[in-house]
């Protein structure tokens, strides 16, 4: 599906490949979403908290055990009067099955308990999901940003010749005593400035590339596609902001905050569930012989069972603080859940925000660039017939590179805006946009 077809659809519902139809760029978030140390260890995270889960959740079931065992004892000297004879060694063997401190859940507290674990496991699923977004977002924005510096160095490089032309230029002129030595101080000064910039544009296209290479968690290989330029992105820039209820249900992060207020709310019911009685049960059935070969008749059956209860009656005030403190734990779940909320519809605005105006911008600065580029035209012109004076080539020089400069940075701001959007709506999950 082509990114204009898309743009109808939820921004959650378009593919990273459709909006980001660079080939560069969509192999760089394959490696990432393969090798980032972040993703990796929020997939951990979400195996965590399952197996926790999945312990909260035995813990509600009994526990049978098998046991088996043989005894050999030799016995005391006997007491007087007793008839049983001194240095006597005896046998047992035994075997059984039973079940030990069983909690028979009356009052909800190993249900409150595996309520909260299943929560926090959909949270750290949910936070797997916002760690995604957040990977494709800020792998589009390194690639973007490793772009931009590239075509400032060519622009710098482009820039450095421009004025070592108009350097030589100044210079016959100078011979042709045409020129004065300030206009070749001048012309000296921008080849050096121009060699300086280019020298610094050179640094941040390596340090844009190594925060690149941080992101995918490799180094990057030798047979990636080549980049589009900024000027031939062909990224949606018309994002639909759709309602705020599906905002709530789109966006992985608000989601992960619902479910730990879900399991806080959890926590108090076994807090409160812990000033009732807690009701166990041990029980075992088995069997026990001097000989083996008897060991499984019906008189050497034996079993136990034994009940227990158990009433908090003075803890010095241990599970008054653990409600008060699951309590507060609640409280703070419910201020983040709404700080999450709040956040997202502010992200939303701000991106929308910016979607209203960044390619007018952009139009705007592309128009200031061919008037910049026509002055310096005519004022090269004029410099070379000797009606105009070299200050005047300068300011218009300046202010193209100045022109052209700033269209780079508005370039790459509307890209930076467009993905800041689709990160906000809940967008970066699906791998290929979803077919209606």
């Amino acid at each position: 599906m082509a990114a204009a077809e898309a743009g109808s659809l939820p921004a959650a519902d378009i593919g990273w490949r459709t909006l980001f139809p660079d080939p560069r760029l969509q192999r760089l978030i394959e490696l990432a979403l393969t090798n980032n140390r972040d993703l990796r260890l929020a997939a951990l995270n979400v195996e965590a908290a399952q197996a926790q889960h999945g312990i909260q959740r035995a813990a509600r079931q009994p526990a049978l055990e098998a046991t088996g065992g043989f005894t050999r004892q030799r016995m005391a000297a006997p007491a007087q009067g007793s008839t049983s004879r001194s240095g006597e060694v005896t046998g047992q063997f035994s075997a059984s099955i039973g079940s030990s401190a069983f909690e028979i859940d009356l009052f909800g507290r190993a249900h409150a308990l595996s309520e909260a674990a299943f929560a926090r496991y959909l949270a750290s699923e949910e936070g797997r999901l916002a760690a995604r977004i957040a990977l494709v977002g800020a792998v589009a924005d390194a690639c973007l940003a490793e772009r931009l510096a590239l075509e400032q160095q060519a622009l710098a490089e482009r820039t450095l010749a421009d004025w070592r032309q108009s350097l030589e230029l100044t210079r016959l002129l100078l011979q042709a005593r045409q020129s004065s030595a300030l206009d070749l101080a001048q012309a000296e000064s921008q080849v050096a400035t121009a060699e300086a910039e280019l020298q610094a544009r050179t640094r941040a296209w390596a340090q844009a590339r190594n925060a690149l290479r941080l992101l995918v968690g490799a180094d990057l290989p030798d047979d990636l596609p080549q980049g589009l330029p900024l000027d031939r992105q062909q990224v949606l820039t018309a994002l639909p902001a759709g309602l705020p209820s599906d905002l709530l249900a789109r966006r992985p992060d608000i989601r992960q905050a619902e479910q730990m207020l879900i399991a806080a709310n959890a926590d108090i019911g076994a807090a409160r569930a812990a000033f009732f009685p807690r009701i166990s049960l041990t029980a075992s059935l088995g069997y026990a012989s001097p000989a083996i070969g008897r060991l499984f008749d019906r008189s050497n059956r034996a079993w136990i069972f034994s009940p227990q209860i158990t009433q908090p009656l003075f803890q010095g005030g241990r599970l008054r603080a653990e409600l008060r403190l699951a309590e507060l734990r609640r409280s703070s779940a419910v201020a983040e859940y709404e700080r999450t909320i709040q956040t997202a519809f502010r992200e939303v605005a701000d991106g929308l925000a910016a979607q209203q105006t960044s390619d007018r911008q952009v139009e705007a600065q592309t128009r200031a660039v061919a008037s910049a580029e026509r002055r310096v035209q005519l004022s090269d012109l004029r410099y070379r017939a000797g009606m105009e004076g070299r200050l005047e080539l300068l300011d218009a020089q300046r202010q193209l590179r100045t022109a052209r400069q700033t269209l780079l940075d508005l370039r790459r701001e509307a890209f930076g805006n467009t993905v800041a959007l689709y990160k906000a709506l809940g967008g970066g999950v699906l791998e290929h946009t979803a077919t209606p």
